[in-house]
């Protein structure tokens, strides 16, 4: 990925759109109120990680987003994907945003709530 945006060309001379993230597992079984509790930590302390809050904003909206959507909401925000996943982004300066599994889908031992 070059620095121009998140459409920017891979090095297969393809565009490099976003893709759903692969499966995972959680280290334990967790019901969906643990992973959205999960969720709502990491989305509260994102912006002390660095960056600009506008790009974690983004981020997270296109994160709870469908891919077409969250295609669009990548592109408007300037974000260089270096993965299809969303796993690694950078803005337009150069600041790296990194995005746990856990809120980029669902992990295949997700158990109901009791």
């Amino acid at each position: 990925m070059g620095c121009g945006g998140s459409t920017d060309k891979s090095d297969d001379g393809t565009l490099k759109r976003l893709k759903k993230p692969k499966p995972w597992r959680h280290s334990e079984p967790i019901t969906r109120a643990q992973l959205k509790k999960m969720r709502e930590e990491f989305w509260d302390t994102a912006p002390h990680y660095g960056g600009k809050a506008e790009i974690w904003d983004a981020l997270h909206a296109a994160t709870e987003a469908q891919l077409e959507l969250a295609q669009a909401i990548v592109d408007s925000a300037g974000i260089i994907m270096t993965s299809e996943d969303m796993s690694v982004c950078y803005d337009e300066r150069g600041a790296k945003y990194e995005l746990p599994k856990y809120v980029l889908s669902e992990p295949a031992n997700l158990v109901k709530d009791h």
